[in-house]
């Protein structure tokens, strides 16, 4: 399996089993969804480069995942947006191991024009893995 289905699956098991985060959200989804009802969260894109060495197959991947809110301050986002970080280091994937995880850069913005929709916080994070050896 890639690094990048690998560690998206994995970041996506970590986050849904964080009751503390699922208990305020109405859904995380893997992609963007069809219909959702806010608070939800969203795992998106994930891009990958070579990350290696001579005898170490190695992947540096890109992954963002978004918060949406309707409400009316973004205080419920910032806390929630707290808690992603130290689930997204737990994380594990069967074949790959995480070396480092590392918060690239996460904002919050209004949605909508005039106020008149939510809020979005995107947390997006750089991740260096390394494919584990089959038996090991």
């Amino acid at each position: 399996m890639s690094a990048e289905v690998a560690i998206r699956s994995a970041v996506i098991a970590a986050l849904k089993a964080d009751s503390g985060l699922m208990d305020r959200l109405n859904g995380l989804f893997d992609g963007v969804p069809a219909r959702a009802s806010a608070p939800y969260g969203v795992v998106g894109e994930c891009l990958g480069s070579d990350w290696g060495a001579k005898d170490v197959e190695g992947r540096e991947l890109r992954l963002s995942i978004s918060l949406h809110d309707m409400a009316e301050t973004a205080g419920r986002l910032g806390e929630l947006l707290a808690r992603i970080d130290p689930v997204i280091r737990l994380a594990q994937a069967s074949g790959w191991r995480i070396v480092t995880a590392s918060l690239l850069r996460s904002r919050i913005a209004r949605t909508g024009a005039r106020g008149e929709g939510g809020w979005l916080a995107v947390a997006d994070y750089r991740m260096r893995v390394v494919r584990e050896a089959i038996g090991a």
